[in-house]
């Protein structure tokens, strides 16, 4: 009976040794697979980027660029006109402002639209979706391909800044002047967002004075981005500065705006973002891999109720 036992637990460790062989090899022809899968979202979506959309890229911001010469000229040679008190407030506006702006544009992309939209899809929104897939890939994106698309919402505004600069007298300017310095500082902060954002992803090989702004947020910390890429991507937009990402959040201000528009078209955010995140089987906790968060916290963020205060801070307190 003993080498009955005895060959019996034999057997069942044998069996056991296959099982996780068995189990092993089906884990790594899974890993194979899913990198196999992502690679290939990977190149069509870095495809999608064609030499047309280039050479707009070159001419916004060579227009931003050559605009906001003239006007910070501008403003300078009118320098008289200034109150002191109100270009400290336009600028603390303007900055405000454009972080807002970031948001309200990184919310719509990442939660509505799709790569396939006529013009729009492959010109704006093919870049949001390949940073969910690959969120290092705009670390390798040159200044035009980074900034460009930011520079052209701002070239109407500014062109109608060195129109006025140059139509109208002193007098006419004076009631005009504050305006156009909250608007050049929005406007050098809107251009440059995706900059400032590309830094927040890019490590060991920053200007030791982006370091300095980022540790002050001045313009968007790592650390505190990081939150933004914890799957399913649903909070954290504002990536000029990040001051806004905590009273909106507080509020619950990106799920109520999703909810009215649920209700009222039809439309849940972030569905192609996740067809995407499908394609190529990146799931949370791989995200959370990724970014060297615990995958068990990647995954408990899914379960906790969007409205509670302060929530993804609270959680990111930690050294990351």
């Amino acid at each position: 009976m003993a080498n009955v036992g005895r060959k019996g637990d034999g057997e069942s460790s044998v069996s056991s040794r296959h099982a996780v062989a068995n189990h092993s090899e089906s884990s790594t022809q899974s890993e194979e697979e899913s990198s196999r899968a992502t690679i290939g979202a990977k190149r069509e979506l870095k495809e999608a980027y064609t030499q047309g959309k280039r050479n707009f890229e070159i001419f916004s911001l060579s227009t931003f660029l050559l605009l906001m010469v003239i006007n910070v000229s501008y403003l300078f040679w009118y320098w008289k006109l200034a109150s002191p008190t109100w270009v400290g407030v336009c600028i603390f506006g303007g900055i405000l402002c454009a972080d807002f702006l970031s948001g309200v544009v990184h919310w719509l992309c990442d939660s509505y639209g799709s790569v396939d939209m006529p013009v729009f899809g492959k010109a704006f929104i093919r870049s949001f979706r390949e940073h969910h897939v690959d969120p290092t890939a705009i670390t390798h994106h040159d200044v035009i391909e980074c900034n460009a698309d930011s520079c052209m919402t701002m070239l109407v505004f500014l062109a109608g800044m060195t129109y006025n600069f140059v139509a109208y007298d002193e007098a006419v300017l004076q009631s005009r002047y504050h305006f156009f310095v909250f608007l050049c500082w929005l406007a050098f902060f809107i251009a440059f967002t995706n900059q400032f954002h590309k830094w927040s992803h890019t490590y060991g090989e920053l200007p030791r004075w982006v370091e300095i702004l980022q540790d002050m947020q001045i313009i968007l910390p790592k650390r505190h981005h990081k939150i933004h890429h914890v799957a399913p991507h649903a909070t954290y937009f504002c990536i000029t500065t990040g001051w806004l990402n905590h009273p909106l959040e507080y509020i619950g201000f990106w799920p109520a705006v999703e909810k009215v528009i649920e209700v009222t078209t039809g439309y849940r955010a972030r569905e192609d973002d996740l067809t995407w995140a499908n394609k190529t089987q990146i799931d949370t906790c791989m995200v959370g891999h990724l970014l060297s968060f615990p995958c068990s916290l990647s995954l408990s963020l899914q379960s906790f109720p969007r409205s509670s205060p302060f929530l993804y801070h609270k959680l990111f307190t930690v050294d990351l």
